[in-house]
């Protein structure tokens, strides 16, 4: 367990998964025009959705995951695959069909990873007292991405019919404006001609400053600000409710987020819920910052901070050792799985507004 996030730069602290399980993918297609065309939240809910409902298929039983912004990875134990497989291919087939976007799917065992010249070691990071992420490293995640990406290991979408269980997956909360200046979303990867010791010196160079100049998690320590935005809305009514009435789901999204806004901005306590200690779990309990084959962030930065940062990673790609993508915007969005809102390991997911993550990887292909 990593309890300082620097860690994850140390390759000594991650584990090699068995060569018999499997890595489950999804990857929204033609994201960053996606978001282009303002549909950035719906991409950002099709990739938790992924997470959502393989979890839910599992019974709970997932927790080698991570969140990409425009798509998500999981690793599962054999007797998992078949299950997790049907979960994901359900979850393309809604993404299709309510959010208008394609959702390619896949699945590779981690031998074969392994035959490919790659692997995947895994830590965990604790996010909190009650809530802690995967990291994944040795190129493997990278790997299988591009296969999938090539359709060597797609999966197909399942029938119209075949629904994901979505519960406890929502976009409701609004989105979320920096204190510093600017939201940054941020990837850093190996570069072809770095060497594994002086990758994690950059890395740790690039947390420490991000640090020391207060450029942390977006979502303020007293949790989100309490909003109705109809655009989420309309988009949470999208989820599957399992009868197939769109107008009744939207009723009942609408009311109950009437009825949830009044309880989050009075402060209003229900029983064992105290919903200000929630909202103060929600930034404790947020992945804005991961390690997935590199180093993700999403931070809140002052315009200086990001001159010096840009500077420290140019002169680390004129010496080979990284490449890296960095896109500054006005806001943050944040998709949330949460089954149950009495239990605080509730997980946040926090992405740039603007094309986020998935703007950042294409600057990496550039």
């Amino acid at each position: 367990m990593l309890d300082h996030f620097s860690e994850v730069a140390d390759p000594s602290r991650y584990v090699p998964l068995p060569a018999d399980w499997v890595i489950c993918l999804s990857d929204v297609v033609n994201s960053t025009e996606a978001a282009d065309a303002g549909k950035y939240k719906s991409v950002n809910l099709a990739g938790a959705g992924t997470i959502s409902a393989v979890s839910n298929a599992l019974s709970g039983d997932l927790s080698l995951y991570a969140f990409g912004g425009d798509g998500a990875g999981f690793a599962v134990a054999p007797d998992q695959a078949y299950t997790a497989g049907d979960a994901l291919s359900r979850t393309a087939g809604w993404v299709e069909r309510d959010l208008q976007l394609e959702l390619r799917v896949g699945m590779t065992r981690v031998s074969d990873i392994r035959t490919a010249g790659h692997d995947v070691r895994v830590a965990f990071w604790r996010a909190s007292e009650h809530v802690r992420y995967t990291m994944f490293t040795g190129g493997g995640m990278e790997w299988a991405t591009e296969q999938l990406k090539a359709g060597t290991i797609r999966l197909e979408k399942s029938a119209p019919e075949d629904q994901p269980d979505l519960t406890g997956l929502s976009c409701q909360w609004g989105s979320i404006q920096p204190k510093n200046g600017k939201i940054v979303s941020l990837i850093v990867k190996q570069g072809a001609k770095a060497e594994e010791n002086r990758f994690t010196e950059i890395l740790s160079q690039i947390i420490a400053m991000l640090e020391e100049t207060n450029s942390s998690n977006p979502v303020p320590e007293e949790g989100p600000k309490v909003v109705l935005r109809p655009s989420s809305l309309r988009l949470q009514a999208r989820l599957p409710d399992g009868d197939g009435f769109r107008l009744k789901q939207q009723v009942r999204v609408f009311v109950l987020a009437a009825f949830t806004w009044l309880i989050f901005k009075l402060g209003i306590r229900l029983g064992s819920f105290e919903p200000n200690r929630y909202r103060r779990e929600m930034a404790a309990n947020t992945d804005f910052q991961k390690y997935d084959d590199g180093l993700l962030m999403t931070v809140d930065c002052s315009t200086q901070t990001i001159e010096k940062l840009r500077k420290t990673l140019d002169a680390a790609v004129a010496e080979g050792l990284i490449r890296y993508g960095l896109h500054e915007q006005d806001e943050a969005l944040m998709t949330c799985v949460a089954p149950s809102v009495l239990s605080s390991d509730h997980v946040h997911f926090v992405d740039g507004a603007g094309g986020g993550y998935s703007v950042a990887a294409r600057q990496l292909a550039e």
